[in-house]
């Protein structure tokens, strides 16, 4: 992935080249924005509150540093002569370990296994959130709107600029001291311009969250853009690259919103959806983090054991070939993939959440699949919850249902993959191919077992007689068609025989 340049972070970017009013120069520290002083607007619906770092990351930070200490003091080992070589050595081990225990919470980059993914599903349409993707050219249109949306937050919040942007600065000082984006990126980027960059950028999630869930006072010309754009901006925010840490900028009804995201826009939700279920407990990295989570749901799915060792795959039109036909579930969570035996009929179903496939589904799919495998160490720990792969495990079931276009094709027809306007069979082909190297998770081994299991009990008759079908089914259709015909014909002459 392209890093920006330490040339792109000119404090210039942060400043409106064109305010059509004259104004006095910007306090030492505080971002250029117009009105800045005086603003005596009551408070309104902006979502931007005094900043507080919370508790659980200063739980973290003093974890890692109690660590890094009783690490040194128990396992000091002298790896140079030279003083300066050992404090370089023991300074790289440091920040290795600090990255190592931060990586539930940090702003990853994208895994090995994804580096190849078409651009579409990594890099931004319209705006940069953060550092990694912020001053690439055809981004920064929208860094004027990020200024604009900062007056508005200023406005709507009922104080003056110096009071809001000195309550953010603890926030984007320790989200830059405590390392939650790449070193190699933050080496580029001075003290000043972080900070800058973090205010405008909560402040433009802030009103685009407004306007996303459809409530709140939004400027009308600052609505004339963020609305028409809204579902570009929305890929642009659901990108592992393009996050804020969570601790910046947090929202609820805004996940609500999201949580219909993977279906089509038409697509009201099945009355046996099972009811939003917000967890009070569950601190998300960033905003990608949380709906994730909530789209996922949690563990009411009933657990087997699984065995992760046997290696084994079937396409789609292989397990039409034995019996077993697919089917979109009910409950529309990704979690609850399985193989229905019961109440099925003679063959069974295995059941998946449906999923209209166009890119920007597709995008948050294998964003929310590069976050799991960024943050979780072993899907297959027993100490690990088997929700935190849930993403990995249903985009590889896809995956590996599907080696021809035919089997987008089977697909389509049993409601698992929905509309018409998305991907073409030929690009959803491409874009499961590409997820194969994809990590195996507890529930992607459940699923394989079940049907492992039952291909083995069902080598005999009932396999045999449905192949027979699946695989001559023209055949006996003709043969029924054909005797259907001659017994209208023959029904035909008895009817005129008896009329003579």
């Amino acid at each position: 992935m392209e890093q920006p340049a330490a040339a792109a972070w000119a404090p210039c970017e942060f400043q409106l080249a064109n305010w059509s009013i004259d104004q006095e120069p910007a306090a030492a520290g505080l971002p250029a924005v117009e009105y800045y002083a005086s603003i005596d607007i009551p408070a309104g619906t902006c979502c931007l509150e005094e900043a507080s770092v919370p508790d659980q990351y200063y739980y973290y930070s003093a974890a890692s540093q109690h660590n890094a200490t009783s690490d040194h003091d128990q396992k000091a080992v002298k790896i140079s002569n030279d003083s300066r070589a050992q404090s370089v050595a023991h300074k790289v081990m440091g920040e290795f370990k600090e990255d190592i225990d931060m990586k539930e919470v940090k702003m990853h980059r994208y895994p090995a296994c994804l580096v190849d993914l078409d651009e579409s599903y990594t890099v931004p349409r319209i705006v940069a959130i953060g550092p990694y993707h912020h001053g690439k050219e055809h981004l920064k249109p929208a860094e004027k709107v990020k200024h604009v949306a900062a007056c508005h937050c200023v406005r709507q919040s009922g104080r003056l600029l110096e009071e809001l942007y000195g309550a953010f600065l603890p926030v984007a000082d320790y989200t830059r001291d405590r390392h939650f984006y790449d070193r190699d990126v933050m080496a580029g980027i001075n003290h000043e311009d972080f900070r800058h960059m973090m205010f405008f950028d909560a402040c433009f999630l802030v009103q685009y969250m407004l306007i996303f869930h459809g409530t709140g006072d939004v400027d009308e010309s600052l609505n004339g853009f963020l609305r028409p754009n809204r579902s570009d901006i929305f890929h642009d925010v659901m990108l592992l690259e393009n996050q804020l840490p969570w601790h910046v900028v947090e929202t609820v009804r805004f996940v609500r919103s999201a949580r219909t995201c993977m279906l089509q826009d038409d697509h009201s939700e099945p009355a046996q959806q099972q009811t939003f279920i917000w967890y009070d407990s569950y601190r998300p990295p960033h905003l990608l983090g949380l709906v994730r989570y909530h789209i996922v749901g949690r563990g009411d799915i009933e657990k087997i054991e699984s065995k992760p060792y046997i290696k084994y795959s079937f396409s789609a039109m292989e397990l039409a070939e034995i019996g077993i036909t697919l089917s979109a579930n009910k409950t529309m969570q990704l979690l609850d993939m399985r193989l229905n035996q019961e109440g099925t009929g003679l063959f069974p179903e295995l059941s998946l959440a449906p999923l209209s496939l166009d890119r920007d589904r597709a995008s948050y799919l294998v964003n929310m699949a590069a976050l799991e495998l960024c943050t979780v160490q072993s899907f297959m720990a027993k100490k690990q919850d088997e929700e935190d792969s849930a993403v990995c495990s249903y985009l590889l079931l896809l995956a590996k249902l599907v080696y021809r276009e035919e089997d987008v094709h089977e697909l389509r027809v049993r409601g698992l993959l929905l509309g018409g306007g998305g991907l073409t069979n030929e690009e959803a082909l491409r874009f499961f191919t590409g997820l194969q190297g994809l990590r195996r998770g507890p529930y992607y081994f459940r699923v394989m077992d079940q049907i492992q299991i039952y291909r083995g009990e069902c080598k005999g008759i009932k396999t045999k007689l449905h192949g027979f079908f699946h695989n001559h089914k023209k055949t006996i259709a003709a043969v029924a068609s054909g005797v259907v015909s001659v017994g209208g014909i023959i029904g035909t002459l008895l009817s005129i025989k008896n009329t003579l």
